[in-house]
């Protein structure tokens, strides 16, 4: 019987093939222009880049100009790369260009979809993004692509790592920018910390295309973004916390490795309780005192190290460093370190160099950033499993875009066996079998200390002809890949999302001449190379499709669906034969933490000899099941997460607002002004209560407060004695004092020095409130989950406190920015005396980096010498010194901020 979902799906088709069908129109017209297209000169054809962009400025949208501007991008496509787009990918990027994600199988040529949909929306002029997910493609996609766009008279730029400020700023002036989304995140972060609006790298985020969509807006948005600065070197400390873990047994601890997590038992407690004893660690009687907070976080993050995290799979050791390895791609990720200490755990677990720990300078996540873009797509080859986050999240549908040509791979059930020893037999058989048929083989493995297994047992079992591909092999990936579809090439790879190149059966032509006629000069000798090089390769194609195309093998089945679809996809591109299957045990991480046992006792029972495997479709249905259930509960993670994110996100947007209008601002005088006003306010209803009698004001703390907030001192104690005053008398008077002493200032400086002054002490207090703010949220995270247990919603708990300490931050900035500016001086210098040289004898402080001058340097001035009142007294003062104001601040964080010699 057939459903009334399945009926209307056979007479209408799914509501993906609607979508589909509803860009066949333009396709059509696109087409119908192509004659026409091909008979305009280089010149007329890239003259039209000009007449779209008028038509732009007139009022036209960019739907309205989409099939002459497709038509003309895919002519000059096929002049300026020699590459034709197929209908298909017309229609890819159609999609692109409506805001959704298509869902391209791998050798579809995405890469070349997306100029498509680039071209279109750059004509408006604000920049588009094309991000990618490393370095390399973004490099290889800009240098080919900007052939293309050079030929429409289109600028290009790319966004790497290890540029210059005035390098990025150029970059992000072009019509197209190719990057990666850290480098893209992490500008976004660093224009945010400026101090000067022409010091900002970015201009807008008007449109991206992110490429591997699924890698970066699912998987790595798990990870925020993070700039931070060191704090106090604590290496001792880890050293000794980490030595206690080898002291435990298994009694000691409880693991779950389903969530994650590690936790002590009671008798580890108390056994740790002893350890921190001994070393002079534990204050108080309890681990769990307040005063050993910080202790406990230690500890825990040692126990994580050491029982939670693997070598060579969650990370690996290279030149003294830990590096952290991406779980989906199996790509090292240099410069990216675990938080809150537990990098610094793997690193005295390893015995390499602790660096010290960071404090949280800035931060936002994935997900937060690229929904600031106006407009967002996406391409990849498996996003459909995750359709429900990506328009959950970010508001993107996701189209699945046909193939251009049937797909011909077989795809084979999984074979289970019961251990990890059987399974690797059958596999090594099955390569082998492959290899003497000359057969291509992509070995898929989930971690680097699995890929290195299998290596070894193929050497041992007398079989060395395979190339190996993983973290430790990042830089050669490439051209391994690329090679990978030569017939009874064997290669075993951990994890093949995002790698860029795909495997083409008898090799990547491109490649080979790259490498093998670098450095040949033109002439007789290059070209009768290249043409046997293309001979080549065109016979080995013909070997590798007789032996029945690329076979992927895969050794485990990922925790996500996209993974191992992402591995199978590798096979059968561009219409070509393939094969592939999944070998399995019930050792395997999946399968043992998702209730293997009782399958494990099932199998004995039904009499499954050693060496024998299990084939059923209602195994892979099985699994699938299995997978489906963590995905959702990653997504639930990840919902939940940025549900706490956006409370940050909110307040980072007035944040970060509120510092571009005071860079753009000319003068900030009334907002400090107003800020003032609301200060003295604030402070005299603190003391002098609402319809409180007078001898119920505290006029001593009011005075007090008054020196110390604003530097002025007031007789405020005989305001008020005199007969009939108000505290709105009092508000008045101190207020016109403080506003006259802000005048005089102002006069001194100039209004340029002031306008700098004022604009500089603002921007730097907010920036030091807000970093105290991120930790302050932080820490709140960390502990609001207990609220549960008293029946609040922890959610809600977090908002509400949030709010509290917004208030509480804004409130500070006015305070702080008050006293500052009221106790902010110039100190104009006398020069030395031209027969003695100065002699300046500084160090730097270990824990800030800073110099700091010394008592014994030139022009330095005794504190009993000098004048708190004048800073003319005060000579030469040392950075770190407390400020002879006497504000009780730093030096350098009072007066020594805006020195102007």
């Amino acid at each position: 019987m057939v459903s009334l979902g399945g009926l209307a799906r056979k007479l209408f088709g799914s509501a993906n093939e609607r979508r589909v069908r509803s860009y066949q129109p333009k396709v059509a017209a696109i087409a119908a222009l192509e004659d026409q297209m091909k008979a305009l000169s280089d010149e007329a054809l890239s003259g039209k880049t000009q007449e779209f962009r008028k038509l732009l400025a007139e009022g036209k949208t960019l739907d309205d100009i989409l099939v002459p501007a497709f038509a003309v991008a895919r002519e000059a496509s096929r002049r300026a790369l020699g590459m034709r787009p197929f209908d298909v990918q017309l229609i890819g990027a159609m999609i692109l260009n409506d805001n959704a994600i298509a869902e391209m199988k791998t050798g579809e040529g995405k890469t070349l979809v997306a100029t498509l949909a680039v071209y279109l929306n750059a004509l408006a002029g604000r920049g588009v993004h094309v991000v990618t997910v490393n370095d390399y493609l973004a490099k290889r996609d800009a240098t080919t692509m900007s052939k293309l766009y050079s030929f429409l008279g289109l600028t290009t730029g790319v966004i790497v790592h290890g540029l210059t400020d005035e390098e990025r700023r150029t970059a992000y002036l072009c019509d197209i920018i190719y990057a990666t989304n850290n480098e893209l995140g992490f500008d976004y972060l660093r224009d945010n910390m400026k101090y000067e609006r022409n010091q900002m790298v970015q201009r807008d985020h008007a449109f991206a295309i992110v490429d591997e969509v699924d890698s970066i807006l699912v998987d790595e948005a798990r990870t925020p973004l993070i700039i931070s600065g060191p704090l106090d070197d604590r290496s001792d400390l880890y050293n000794t916390i980490d030595a206690f873990i080898p002291m435990l047994s298994e009694e000691d601890y409880e693991i779950d490795e389903k969530q994650r997590s590690a936790n002590f038992s009671e008798v580890g407690t108390e056994k740790l309780e002893n350890l921190l004893r001994q070393a002079g660690l534990l204050k108080g009687e309890s681990l769990y005192d307040v005063e050993n907070v910080s202790i406990v976080h230690h500890i825990n993050n040692a126990l994580k190290a050491h029982k939670l995290f693997q070598r060579d799979k969650d990370y690996i050791v290279r030149n003294g460093e830990i590096v952290i390895i991406d779980e989906f791609t199996g790509r090292m990720m240099p410069g990216r370190r675990y938080s809150e200490g537990q990098h610094q755990a793997l690193e005295a677990k390893e015995k390499v160099q602790i660096q010290p720990e960071n404090q949280t300078l800035a931060s936002i996540t994935f997900q937060n950033y690229f929904r600031m873009y106006d407009k967002l797509a996406g391409m990849t080859g498996t996003a459909a499993t995750e359709a429900e986050e990506f328009a959950n999240i970010y508001g993107l549908d996701v189209i699945e875009v046909p193939t251009n040509l049937p797909i011909q791979r077989i795809d084979e059930d999984d074979e289970v066996y019961r251990t990890f020893e059987e399974k690797f037999t059958a596999i090594i058989a099955e390569i082998k079998a492959a290899h003497e048929r000359k057969q291509p083989v992509l070995v898929g493995t989930t971690s680097i200390e699995k890929s290195e297994l299998l290596a070894n047992l193929l050497k041992k079992s007398g079989f060395d002809k395979f190339q190996v591909l993983n973290a430790r092999y990042h830089e050669q990936e490439a051209y391994i890949v690329s090679q990978a579809g030569v017939p009874g090439a064997v290669t075993i790879a951990t994890n093949m999302a995002g790698r860029g190149t795909d495997i083409q059966l008898g090799g990547n032509i491109d490649m080979r001449l790259e490498r093998e006629l670098e450095g040949m000069e033109p002439g007789p000798e290059l070209d009768a190379k290249e043409q046997a090089i293309r001979e080549e390769v065109k016979k080995l194609k013909a070997e590798a499709l007789a032996a029945g195309g690329l076979y992927v093998i895969a050794t485990e089945r990922h925790e996500s669906r996209r993974i191992d679809n992402q591995l199978r996809g590798r096979s059968g591109r561009q219409g070509d034969p393939g094969r592939s299957k999944f070998y399995l045990s019930l050792q395997d991480d999946l399968m043992r933490i998702f209730g293997s046992d009782r399958m494990d006792s099932m199998l004995q029972k039904l009499g499954l000899k050693d060496g024998e495997a299990i084939v059923h479709p209602w195994i892979n249905k099985a699994l699938e099941r299995a997978q489906k259930k963590v995905e959702a509960r990653n997504f639930d993670i990840r919902k939940n997460l940025l549900k706490y994110d956006d409370v940050l996100n909110d307040q980072r947007k007035v944040i970060f607002e509120q510092r571009i209008e005071l860079m753009d601002a000319t003068d900030v005088s009334s907002t400090i002004a107003d800020m003032r006003h609301e200060v003295i306010e604030t402070m005299v209803r603190v003391h002098i209560p609402e319809r409180a009698y007078a001898e119920q004001w505290d006029v001593a703390g009011l005075k007090e407060k008054v020196a110390t907030t604003l530097n002025l001192d007031l007789p405020i104690e005989q305001w008020a004695t005199e007969e009939g005053i108000a505290e709105d008398d009092i508000v008045t008077r101190i207020t016109e004092a403080a506003d006259k002493a802000a005048a005089e200032k102002a006069e001194r400086f100039g209004p340029e020095i002031t306008a700098y002054v004022e604009r500089s002490i603002v921007l730097q207090t907010i920036d030091n409130l807000w970093r105290e703010h991120i930790v302050n949220l932080d820490h709140l995270r960390s502990v609001v989950g207990f609220r549960g247990y008293a029946q609040r919603d922890p959610l809600q708990e977090y908002k509400a406190e949030a709010f509290e300490l917004f208030q509480a931050l804004l409130a500070n900035l006015r305070d702080a920015v008050t006293m500052q500016m009221s106790r902010v001086e110039i100190v104009r210098e006398a020069p030395p005396a031209p027969t003695l040289p100065v002699m300046e004898a500084h160090h730097v402080d270990a824990s800030t980096g800073e110099d700091d001058f010394d008592e014994g340097a030139a022009n330095y001035v005794a504190p009993e010498d000098r004048n708190p009142q004048d800073p003319a007294t005060w000579g030469r003062v040392g950075r770190n010194e407390p400020c002879p104001c006497g504000s009780g601040k730093k030096y350098k964080h009072c007066h020594g901020t805006f020195e102007n010699a």
